[in-house]
């Protein structure tokens, strides 16, 4: 039986071929998928799952792109359509708390605003709340970033790191196979440029992750290949943090037909993507888009970090998640004890983050609260 070969070769520590990887998808037996995913994943990072206390800001939904996946974009004068203001910006920032490790912000591809905008929003962020660590801009900003900047794209990248960009999120990527993307979002930047611009990122000292969207008009096939890409990056720069598989919303979108994801075919992406990926540190089970209790079970099936508290999350509900928007940590930390494992609350380049305990024990959720 393939699975069985497949197993043997995972016990031996040979790495998996992509055709390895989609005999995976294809076998019935998601427990002992799941039994195998765990083992690599305690072997990597034992029982500990993480988490981090993080805020979400998305500046604006007006995008000169209008993917067909995509329910968060507008354009400009369309019903929904907004743009933050420089004050509104800091006023979000402003809500952080002292215990607030990472600003995540991503946004659409504003017509009018210059490249200043971006930089003076990183610098006043940095001056105001050096405590924040930004993770900010998909490649696909970054590349868009670079024709407004005029400077090239290393320049661009280092430019942003000088005005306070501490890493980036993996968004943009969905599939990277050309075939997909002229499907489902002919006017981004192709696979081969997103992978240019996390190339020169992780060159660059910036650490980034890396996601797919799945579950809408792609293979199999076209996941397992999307992952080979990220790994071949991977072992030439080792700069991805963690990979994230992001389940297709259909609701509000200008896709034809699609529906969600079944619980199987979420666990089994996680699964594959830890065997698969053997030199990504972290599998993440996005609980925005995966639901809080399907997250939960995937941590059993690989996964070994959760996100975090989030808040104000915009781009999955404007697609009809059904996820809350925000999660307090002794909610995310009860989550992991229950099943199992060990809650650590790391920064935004995954480093443990040291607490001051009281009577409280390091697994205890009121540890968190």
């Amino acid at each position: 039986m393939s699975f069985r070969r497949i197993e043997k070769k995972l016990i031996s520590g040979k790495r998996l071929s992509p055709q390895d990887a989609v005999e995976l998808y294809r076998s019935d037996d998601i427990f002992g998928l799941g039994l195998l995913a765990d083992a690599r994943a305690r072997e990597l990072n034992g029982d500990r799952v993480y988490f981090v206390r993080n805020r979400h800001i998305n500046p604006t939904n007006i995008c000169i792109n209008r993917c067909r996946f995509c329910a968060f974009s507008r354009s400009r004068g369309e019903d929904g359509a907004y743009e933050m203001t420089m004050d509104d910006i800091m006023r979000r920032a402003s809500e952080c708390g002292p215990d607030t490790r990472e600003l995540h912000i991503v946004g659409g591809l504003h017509p009018d605003w210059p490249f200043s905008f971006y930089t003076d929003m990183l610098g006043g962020i940095k001056s105001r709340f050096p405590h924040l660590h930004i993770k900010a801009f998909t490649a696909v900003e970054i590349d868009y970033l670079t024709k407004l900047s005029g400077l090239g794209l290393r320049k661009t990248i280092n430019a942003l790191i000088d005005a306070g960009l501490g890493s980036m999120p993996g968004g943009g990527a969905e599939i990277l196979g050309q075939g997909v993307r002229r499907k489902i979002c002919p006017e981004k930047v192709s696979g081969a440029r997103w992978i240019e611009v996390m190339r020169a990122a992780h060159k660059a000292g910036l650490k980034t992750n890396a996601t797919m969207l799945y579950g809408h008009v792609e293979k199999i096939e076209d996941r397992v290949d999307h992952m080979l890409k990220l790994r071949e990056l991977q072992d030439e720069t080792g700069g991805f943090n963690a990979f994230i598989p992001l389940a297709y919303q259909p609701e509000n979108t200008r896709m034809d037909g699609g529906s969600r994801t079944s619980a199987f075919d979420d666990l089994k992406t996680i699964a594959v993507a830890r065997l698969f990926l053997d030199n990504f540190p972290h599998i993440k089970a996005y609980w925005v888009m995966l639901g809080v209790k399907i997250a939960q079970i995937a941590l059993s099936f690989g996964a070994d970090d959760m996100d975090g508290t989030v808040i104000e999350e915009k781009i999955a509900h404007m697609a009809g998640g059904s996820s809350p928007e925000a999660m307090e940590i002794g909610a995310l930390a009860d989550l992991i004890r229950r099943a199992g494992k060990t809650p650590v609350e790391r920064n935004a380049v995954y480093n443990p983050v040291e607490r001051k305990r009281s009577t409280t024990t390091a697994t205890d959720s009121r540890a968190y609260e």
